[in-house]
């Protein structure tokens, strides 16, 4: 594959080094539906996932940085007065979630808890969870989420680009008790999932899968998947967006064999965040159906995704997949085609709905919370 536009070399640097760009100054650059606005929430360096506080605290994780952030809007105008540090010197904390007056974080090997962390203002020492997930930093930054059955998912990604491993654990999503206890295999063949969330009716799991690299530029394509039942399968390594058998480790394999994707979604996109909106402020027409923020490809030819996307629902059928919110990638179209060099300003990492309705969308490249309203 070509490598990327010097620009967007420098846009994933500064994403590596949770810098902070220019955002404010381009958010005129992204493109809404009628009646959407878009405007900085807050300043968080490389934040990346998202998880709300009964208070409406939002805290965020980081992948570049070794800190989780406390966000606070008091006042209630829409912009957070504080962004305070509560934890630190972790090993890549992306994930966070929520419950019982306690902050969970995902480290690489390790889930931690903050207990009474509403009250949280300043660093503190996490407890452990739990310490013996696999060690590997290839696609080992997990995403984590408390499911309806009251029990942590925590992802276990697939050590490689390309593998087979015997380790069960890998390339899967595990569950376990909030205490770290009764740890077990939820779903496996799953390459890299960041994101998940659960129907707000059938109280069904979906989640994002990231495809495989160096197949090609157009393919194969990320996955949005559903998980309605423990022990499915969803391909990974023997086929991918569930209909293409790979060329090393597919032998002998068929596509059938495994649950097939709801939607694909582009090639290389790096889809991570996604949720269901279940808010009141977006029209009917948003209601029920899957917000998926796409980070943007790394080693495309020509850079696709940075941008959040709109998966529509009949049921578990996905009935289109189009955008909804871009502009952090300037210089392509919305099918990759750069015709010439690419810039990308900022990359969307997760998505929360929050208590008035409104979307936040992270950006760690830019180091952003936005919140995207509409006007009724």
């Amino acid at each position: 594959m070509s490598t990327p536009s010097r620009p967007l070399l420098l846009a994933l640097a500064l994403a590596a080094c949770g810098h902070s760009g220019s955002a404010p100054a381009q958010l005129d650059t992204i493109k809404l539906p009628p009646g959407f606005t878009i405007a900085v929430y807050a300043d968080v360096p490389a934040a990346r996932s998202m998880t709300l506080g009964p208070d409406g605290t939002v805290y965020v994780g980081t992948r570049a940085d070794d800190k989780v952030y406390a966000v606070r809007d008091r006042d209630g105008d829409h912009k957070a007065e504080s962004v305070t540090v509560i934890a630190e010197g972790l090993d890549t904390p992306n994930g966070v979630a929520y419950r019982d007056g306690a902050l969970y974080i995902a480290e690489i090997s390790r889930v931690l808890r903050i207990d009474g962390v509403d009250a949280v203002t300043r660093p503190v020492e996490p407890a452990v969870v739990r310490d013996d997930f696999p060690g590997d930093e290839h696609h080992g930054w997990k995403y984590l989420r408390f499911g309806p059955d009251g029990k942590l998912y925590v992802p276990v990604g697939a050590p490689c680009n390309i593998c087979e491993r015997d380790d069960e654990r890998y390339s899967s999503i595990m569950r376990m008790n909030p205490d770290g206890t009764g740890l077990e295999v939820f779903a496996s063949g799953i390459r890299n999932t960041v994101g998940f969330d659960w129907h707000p009716d059938t109280k069904d799991m979906w989640f994002t899968d990231n495809g495989r690299d160096e197949l090609a530029d157009d393919r194969p394509g990320d996955e949005l998947n559903r998980a309605p039942k423990p022990g499915m399968h969803f391909g990974f390594p023997y086929c991918h967006q569930g209909d293409i058998v790979d060329p090393e480790f597919g032998a002998g394999r068929k596509c059938d064999e495994f649950t097939p994707p709801v939607q694909v979604l582009g090639s290389h996109v790096a889809a991570l965040g996604v949720r269901f909106y279940d808010g009141e402020m977006f029209p009917a027409a948003y209601r029920g159906h899957v917000f998926i923020a796409e980070h943007g490809s790394w080693n495309r030819a020509d850079p696709l995704g940075y941008r959040v996307m709109l998966v529509r629902l009949d049921g578990a059928r996905a009935t289109s997949y189009e955008v909804f919110a871009e502009g952090w990638l300037q210089g392509g179209d919305r099918d990759g085609n750069s015709s010439g060099s690419a810039d990308a300003w900022g990359r969307p990492v997760d998505v929360l709905v929050m208590p008035d309705g409104a979307l936040l969308v992270s950006d760690d490249a830019a180091g952003k919370l936005y919140r995207i309203a509409y006007a009724r």
